[in-house]
């Protein structure tokens, strides 16, 4: 086992060293001018304040157990009322089962899990009218399989809702590098819901949108060819009243795109950040106003380490705000460092009118009793955050979700373990927090 580890770990750099002349050529056709050294500015930066612990989320497994031999590997959770019931119910990619489930709540805090859809290798899920007709549907990125592959193996998949939860499958895209994340959004302003599509590949991947041609037919264009798309979020980013979209690229990139929109489906790439650190370890991020200046900013994580022989993080992981300063044009300001951050969401947790952040880690070093699995970066004024321990236990979390899952206006959290390493003494598959956080007074 050592020795093939060893030949993968030579394959990674070998692979590293030859794509590094494909990137400066990518990077001086779209974006001559680099960034600043990240490293320089997050050196710069002031420590972040750190705050008491906070104990205002229960902790509850919800779904199926896990069993003494599972190795739990949710890829994604969101929180949607799928049944429209008028309670939140949770939808996860299970990546260990490769298929997607739908936790009903049929009752506060009463879960009852069932099978949707066979998937290989889901990634990420979304919920949609897509065909709208009045119900919600279910957009799902497809990897093929979870673990790194050069093979056309992607998909993307549509699960059409017949008003009952009932689902019928459209693969509207497949044979194509592996799919890690799929939006919609009316990106010609036609009126319909069209996608954007992020191949995260191997060595090889792209974003592109797909058109929306109706019943279930969609016409694609290719954006960009880069390797190692997580994410393709869909917002009005520069205030022209369109839809633009919004990448992260990790590999060696390390680098996240606006592709500016002229209203029609015609996209202007423009990079918004450069890592100078190649393992900058690119995780996630989410859209949000958090200076409530009315524009959507970039929530940016990188914590990844899935390419390492120890997962315990790296000094440089952290949470990322790229402040939106109008017409497509963004600032950035490092928060905080947080070993393996993941999945950063943004919304007012705490009840007191301004935007916190929630964070997971999935990569920390778990021998450490003190090391964090959750986190909350608390926006004490504006624009500045403290850093708030609220668990480490169960480890090893990559995705996260927020909703009011209980119906008293207060954010709760749901999130999704993916162990896939050392130690294996604190499982778990799917968690809800329950908030009881109100605002100091």
């Amino acid at each position: 086992m050592a020795a093939v580890a060893a030949v993968a770990a030579m394959l990674a750099v070998f692979v590293q060293v030859r794509r590094a002349d494909q990137a400066a050529a990518e990077v001086a056709r779209t974006a001559p001018v680099r960034p600043p050294s990240v490293t320089d500015t997050i050196a710069a930066t002031a420590p972040v304040t750190r705050g008491a612990r906070l104990d205002v989320f229960a902790a509850a497994k919800v779904g199926a157990p896990v069993g003494a031999d599972d190795r739990p590997m949710i890829a994604n959770v969101t929180t949607v009322d799928l049944d429209r019931d008028g309670r939140l119910d949770i939808v996860a990619a299970d990546a260990a089962a490769n298929r997607i489930v739908w936790l009903r709540q049929s009752a506060p805090g009463a879960f009852t899990e069932s099978a949707l859809a066979d998937v290989p290798g889901p990634a990420h899920v979304h919920a949609a009218d897509l065909d709208r007709d009045g119900d919600l549907d279910l957009a799902i990125a497809s990897l093929g399989v979870l673990f790194p592959n050069n093979q056309k193996i992607g998909a993307v998949v549509l699960l059409e809702n017949d008003g009952r939860q009932h689902f019928t499958p459209h693969v509207v895209l497949d044979r194509v590098a592996r799919v890690a994340d799929v939006r919609s959004g009316d990106l010609d302003g036609d009126g319909d819901l069209d996608l954007s599509v992020a191949h995260f590949g191997y060595d090889q991947g792209e974003t592109r949108w797909l058109e929306n041609a109706g019943g279930w037919r969609y016409e694609s264009h290719v954006l960009q060819e880069l390797s190692g798309p997580i994410n393709a979020e869909i917002a009005d980013v520069d205030g022209d009243r369109d839809l633009d979209i919004v990448t992260l690229v990790s590999q060696e990139w390390e680098e996240i795109y606006a592709f500016l929109n002229d209203g029609r489906g015609q996209f202007t790439p423009r990079r918004i950040f450069g890592a100078s650190n190649e393992d900058f370890g690119s995780s996630w991020i989410s859209l949000a106003d958090l200076d409530g200046d009315g524009d959507p900013d970039v929530v940016y994580s990188n914590g990844d380490a899935f390419d390492y022989a120890t997962t315990s993080g790296r000094s440089w992981n952290g949470v990322q705000w790229l402040e939106n300063t109008g017409g497509g044009a963004f600032t950035f300001h490092r928060l905080a460092d947080i070993p393996g951050a993941s999945s950063p969401q943004a919304a007012d947790l705490d009840g007191d009118g301004d935007v916190d952040i929630a964070v997971v880690s999935a990569y920390n070093n778990w021998a450490d009793p003190k090391a964090q699995s959750l986190v909350v970066l608390e926006q004490t004024s504006r624009g500045v955050f403290a850093l708030r321990d609220v668990a480490n236990a169960p480890t090893h979390l990559v995705t996260l979700a927020l909703g009011d899952l209980t119906g008293d206006g207060r954010p709760d959290l749901v999130t999704g373990g993916m162990h896939m390493s050392w130690p294996y003494d604190r499982l778990s598959r799917l968690t809800v927090w329950t908030s009881t956080w109100r605002p100091a007074p």
